[in-house]
């Protein structure tokens, strides 16, 4: 079953804004590029940069728990390390993600964006090597089947926008949910080969509207009281390294 990847996205910060990509090249075993490279403790979170170990989402600045983090529009510029955010009411700015003054310069003006929403205090801390702050240890590259988000939409009577769920590619021409009954199958994406890992089951960050950080939909009981499972999307593992492009196919393999 063949579908076209419509749309590849990459989050360089834990929780905030997706940045749409033209391509990407997969690693085998690896993440997708420049995806969750960066999170922002609430907190101190226990991560050891030395010793690096899966943390739960609740210790960072994530739409689960803060939705003001979707005031913040950030761009991350990959060749420079630095991290543009602008919000209103507040004065953009401009921090190099690579040192320690332009960490805390963001997580200063961070701190002012959330107020109290924050329980702090809050620190820019930066995956090592293959090392990403994913929202499930072996979540290396995640898929949104975009038929299954307008059956969902059918089925409440309202729009619900892709980017709620905050996935790598978005692919259209697959049956919907289809995607729930792949685990331990093979796709070919782009050039590159993957196994499905498993369906991805969704939290309250799907809750809030990525436009206006208004937490306004309950998607996860919407999901169970319509399908009777929590899922939008699924995890995949590159097996064979290759490039993604939008255009390219997204497909089963027998």
């Amino acid at each position: 079953m063949a579908a076209t990847i419509t749309a590849l996205y990459r989050h360089p910060v834990k929780g905030f804004t997706p940045e749409r990509l033209n391509n990407a090249d997969l690693a085998a075993g690896g993440p997708f590029p420049c995806d969750r490279l960066f999170a922002v403790e609430n907190g101190p979170s226990g991560f050891d940069p030395a010793a690096p170990a899966f943390i739960p989402k609740q210790k960072f600045t994530v739409l689960m728990r803060i939705a003001e983090v979707a005031k913040a529009r950030t761009r991350y510029d990959e060749a420079t390390g630095v991290l543009h955010a602008t919000a209103e009411g507040l004065p953009p700015i401009s921090a190099d993600l690579g040192g320690d003054p332009g960490r805390e310069a963001f997580a200063a003006w961070l701190t002012d964006l959330l107020d109290e929403e924050a329980q702090g205090p809050l620190k820019v801390i930066r995956a090592p090597d293959d090392w990403r702050f994913m929202d499930h240890p072996q979540g290396h590259v995640s898929i949104i089947n975009l038929a299954s988000v307008r059956d969902l939409e059918a089925k409440i009577g309202r729009p619900v926008d892709p980017l709620r769920f905050r996935g790598n590619l978005y692919v259209e021409g697959w049956e919907p949910w289809i995607e729930n009954e792949w685990t331990g199958r093979a796709l070919r994406l782009g050039s590159a080969e993957a196994t499905v890992f498993k369906p991805i089951v969704r939290c309250a960050a799907t809750h809030v509207d990525p436009t206006t950080a208004e937490r306004d939909m309950d998607v996860v009981k919407a999901l169970f009281d319509n399908y009777g499972h929590m899922f939008c999307g699924i995890y995949v593992h590159t097996q064979t390294a290759g490039q993604v492009a939008e255009g390219d196919i997204a497909e089963l393999l027998s």
